[in-house]
């Protein structure tokens, strides 16, 4: 059962558009490899804006998540990407549907 998320909002830089897509987009092998990580999902909410949402069944799982790599190569690549910091919200899921097993 998931019980929290996340959810970051990126803007890339002007001409940095493709580069955020294909960044996240890649950040995708790193979450699979995430346990706690029940769902992940990168979308394209504009032209340059970006977002991450991502779901967890407890706050260990979120807070390993916010340590773990994605976050690190996010943070190492704002500055060249994006054009203001990432947004990043905590959120609690009231209700889900996710595939089962």
């Amino acid at each position: 059962m998931v019980k929290l998320g996340l959810l970051a909002r990126l803007e890339a830089k002007p001409g940095k558009e493709a580069e955020v897509g294909s960044f996240i987009e890649g950040a995708l092998t790193l979450a699979n490899k995430e346990p706690s990580t029940i769902a992940w999902f990168a979308v394209r909410l504009g032209p340059s804006t970006f977002g991450i949402f991502d779901v967890f069944p407890h706050e260990a799982g979120r807070q390993a998540h916010l340590n773990g790599p994605i976050a690190q190569a996010l943070m190492a690549k704002a500055s060249e990407l994006l054009s203001k910091p990432p947004t990043i919200e905590p959120l609690e899921v009231l209700a889900a549907k996710l595939p089962t097993a």
